[in-house]
């Protein structure tokens, strides 16, 4: 994990920024959204992708690159949750 914040940092924060941009210019979209079935699917994905890091099961290069993926995905989703945020105070009127 070190090794991946020490040489990749500048990729990582990329995420991060990226992630606050599209969060901050992201029109929030009040329509249907996945399935139960579907979200439960991408759950169930995401938990695989990460005990599959976890537990090193994915030996060499794609292991490699199967860490590096998920904390910049990690990254970007906090940026765009950071980003909404953000806007939502900025932009958010007071109501009397």
């Amino acid at each position: 994990m070190t090794y991946l914040a020490t040489f990749h940092w500048g990729w990582l924060l990329a995420s991060l920024l990226l992630g606050l941009a599209m969060g901050w210019i992201a029109v929030v979209h009040r329509g249907k959204g996945v399935s139960r079935t579907t979200a439960r699917w991408l759950a169930a994905l995401a938990a695989a992708l990460v005990a599959a890091s976890l537990t090193h099961v994915v030996p060499g290069r794609f292991g490699y690159w199967l860490d590096l993926g998920l904390i910049m995905f990690a990254l970007y989703l906090a940026g765009c949750a950071v980003g909404s945020w953000l806007r939502d105070r900025a932009i958010s009127r007071h109501r009397a």
